[in-house]
């Protein structure tokens, strides 16, 4: 027989922070610097079902991604994508037709009692992210002025799969992925002394999981 016990050694863990982001688009990869924050919205929904008055079951509809992100600053390749274009060098024209699609991956740090946050960390992958910029409040310099932070709702479009739901969101856990393929992955992502950052596509990166 098994007698259950908390709090051991090393089994108490947190997570914590959001840094390493990287913005991908078609023919350019560019770090993005200044990330604050990233808050998951969770857009499930249990629907109950009644015979008589009597509930008899709760349907789980799965969501899709969505989040808010706050970030001090971001990359210039962002506004084009907002549908804020650049009509002449240093003159720019906002709500420029629609918001176009992009990728976006960042990292989070994993700790435990015994490391702290060095303990081990998840990298988050979004693919099919529409960024809409939220609304902006100003104000006037004081003897104590903060510095403004800027906002964006993400939106993501479920990629189609073959034998799990689409998805926009895949994490990978330092924690218990083969240290070999998040190598390999990191390489990938972030680029290495023999080739550039690239995002392979969803089907090609858990293909290459698999592989592994």
């Amino acid at each position: 027989m098994t007698t259950l016990v908390w709090d051991q050694i090393g089994e108490r863990r947190f997570e914590t922070g959001v840094d390493h982001g990287v913005l991908y688009l078609p023919t350019l990869t560019v770090p993005w610097n200044g990330l604050i924050s990233v808050s998951e919205t969770l857009s499930r929904e249990v629907k109950p079902y009644y015979i008589d008055g009597i509930k008899f079951l709760d349907h789980h509809v799965p969501g899709s991604y969505a989040a808010k992100l706050q970030a001090f600053t971001y990359p210039d390749e962002l506004d084009d994508l907002i549908g804020t274009s650049e009509f002449a060098p240093g003159v720019f024209v906002h709500d420029q037709g629609q918001p176009k699609l992009f990728n976006l991956s960042y990292r989070t740090q994993v700790g435990n009692d015994l490391l702290g946050s060095d303990y081990a960390y998840k990298i988050h992958i979004l693919y099919n992210l529409l960024a809409i910029p939220s609304d902006t409040t100003l104000g006037t310099i004081s003897e104590s002025p903060a510095v403004q932070a800027f906002e964006w709702s993400l939106f993501g479009t479920p990629s189609q799969m073959f034998g799990i739901r689409p998805t926009s969101h895949v994490s990978l856990e330092s924690r218990t992925i083969d240290p070999a393929l998040l190598s390999s992955i990191e390489e990938l992502l972030y680029g290495s002394e023999d080739s550039d950052p690239n995002l392979p596509g969803l089907v090609d990166l858990l293909a290459l999981v698999e592989s592994a």
